[in-house]
């Protein structure tokens, strides 16, 4: 009987570790989507004014398709943002998002660029 207790009680707490991680997983994609995004479409407009020559005129189409690409799924705002140096391997051990990452990157690896 207190083997039954014992292990009812380690699948319970083990649940509700599960729920924290999923929570902080949630609140990391969150914070990509509210944080990070407005700050790597800013870099990629700037970016793209900066290169506009008569071979790649980067207009207002031209800018439209490429933030809608960067900015479709939380892995390639990730993916943009580590490009550009907004946000670097350092900021993601600081906050304690190494492993949110790296489960983005597992999860969404078919929508990489």
């Amino acid at each position: 009987m207190e083997f039954f207790i014992t292990a009812a009680i380690a699948m319970l707490i083990w649940f509700v570790w599960q729920l924290i991680k999923a929570k902080r997983f949630t609140k990391f994609k969150q914070h990509l989507e509210k944080e990070l995004k407005p700050k790597v479409f800013e870099h990629i407009i700037n970016e793209l004014n900066n290169t506009r020559t008569e071979l790649l005129p980067n207009n207002d189409i031209h800018q439209q398709a490429t933030l809608y690409y960067w900015g479709q799924y939380k892995v390639r705002i990730l993916q943009a943002a580590l490009l550009r140096d907004i946000i670097d391997e350092q900021w993601l051990k600081d906050t304690g998002n190494i492993k949110n990452s790296q489960h983005l990157f597992f999860i969404e690896q078919d929508k990489l660029a």
